[in-house]
């Protein structure tokens, strides 16, 4: 199947820079983009969209999350993170894979309506639930969690459940379900397991998913019970030798993000969860004169709470401007990168997060025609500070509608929609 939309303003990437073509022409073949240009390509396609009055973007990369979170979305407002918790784990503990399975079907509706193509998560039963990446059509990568237990690291129920996990299902749906490892935290995983993680992880390969100095606490307690922090006791560990993303980072030090930069692990930047738990504002201006990959997630929806990444977009835009009293740190650029490119590096997917000849086709479309819209004389000032989630009109993957004009293409939204009420009553009857 090949598609041509026609007409459209075009969020191209050329050179490494963000260019906006406009009345321009897009081409896909499969699930590659074949063809970006402002002429009409002389090959024919089996299907041409008028997309007059639209921008074409790549799809965003919301990456950190726990999608099932949903379910306990509005439980515990006004907390600060350790409160927060303590309120979560004993709701979560009553969990049921058809309670997380429903939790991220329902994400995965929020998530393609408001333009997200790929997701980072970290939560439970992801074995008995990942089937539903291949039906929705979405990408992701997904974890299962490791915290706990003092116990022989061997026979360490969660360990073995995330090693037969990635043989499983790692590659999935042609390569849309990454399966990564992921600890929860330094303050929530038992030494002798973290250590024996370690010692395995560079046989086993593949990218870890981490919480990493997301409160002052967090970063204050782990230097006087260790003598460092949270960030170097990763990077001692080990590690920090794979591949590694880690979400929050907002309490990092200049020689934290130097070990991090050394090690290319990948920043993940939660405006909306570090200011609703309090948790206080990521020295991101900081890592980008660093240079660090830096990418954009939501969190769980109980501490956000929304999957939003618009939203994000704009707070990591206005956010570090403010409190630096800088309002040239965060260009649009930078920001609309980290929600974007950024994410599909540190996710390990090369081929996509950009418009460009080659790349998989994972593109959404902003309907422009709206009052919070016009004028348009600088679309990536547009994107950052006047659009919303609702303004996505289209959401591709890999060159697949998977959600148009209000639309599931591949999703029952009704089905999810009953799914999801069960498990919010079984969850409020006690």
């Amino acid at each position: 199947m090949s598609i041509l939309f026609k007409n459209a303003k075009i969020m191209e990437t050329k050179d490494g820079r963000l260019n906006v073509l406009e009345n321009a022409f897009l081409g896909v073949d499969g699930d590659t983009i074949d063809y970006i240009g402002t002429e009409k390509p002389q090959k024919t396609y089996d299907q041409e969209k008028d997309m007059y009055g639209k921008l074409l973007m790549p799809g965003l990369n919301n990456c950190h999350g726990h999608t099932a979170m949903n379910l306990l979305r509005g439980i515990g407002s006004d907390l600060p993170l350790m409160d927060w918790l303590h309120k979560m784990w004993p709701i979560e503990d009553r969990l049921r894979p058809q309670d997380c399975l429903a939790g991220m079907e329902m994400a995965i509706l929020e998530m393609l309506a408001c333009g997200t193509t790929s997701f980072c998560d970290m939560y439970l039963f992801p074995q008995d639930i990942c089937h539903c990446i291949g039906e929705s059509g979405i990408k992701a990568n997904l974890t299962r969690v490791l915290m706990g237990e003092n116990e022989d690291y061997k026979s360490f129920f969660k360990r073995n459940e995330a090693i037969d996990f990635r043989e499983r299902c790692n590659g999935l749906y042609n390569d849309r379900l990454h399966v990564d490892w992921s600890i929860h935290a330094e303050y929530t995983i038992a030494d002798n397991i973290a250590q024996g993680f370690a010692e395995e992880l560079p046989e086993l390969g593949g990218r870890l998913h981490i919480h990493l100095a997301e409160t002052k606490k967090e970063q204050e307690e782990c230097i006087q019970r260790r003598g460092k922090t949270p960030a170097k006791w990763f990077y001692d560990m080990g590690f920090f030798n794979i591949p590694c993303y880690a979400a929050h980072c907002v309490w990092v030090t200049e020689d934290d993000m130097d070990l991090m930069k050394e090690k290319g692990v990948s920043v993940v930047h939660n405006p909306s969860s570090n200011m609703k738990l309090g948790s206080g504002f990521a020295p991101i201006p900081r890592m980008v004169e660093k240079d660090l990959n830096l990418a954009l997630g939501t969190d769980g929806s109980a501490s956000n709470n929304n999957l939003n990444m618009f939203e994000e977009l704009h707070l990591a835009s206005i956010v570090h401007n403010g409190y630096t009293g800088d309002p040239t740190i965060m260009k649009p650029e930078t920001t609309i990168k980290m929600a974007t490119v950024n994410g599909s590096i540190l996710q390990g997917r090369p081929d996509t997060g950009a418009l460009e000849k080659g790349k998989k086709a994972d593109i959404i479309a902003l309907n422009l025609d709206a009052p919070h819209l016009v004028p348009d004389y600088d679309t990536l000032a547009l994107v950052t500070y006047s659009a919303q989630g609702s303004d996505v009109c289209m959401t591709m993957v890999d060159g697949r509608i998977l959600y148009e004009n209000g639309q599931y293409l591949t999703m029952d939204r009704e089905r999810v929609f009953h799914d999801y009420r069960k498990s919010c009553e079984y969850l409020g009857k006690e």
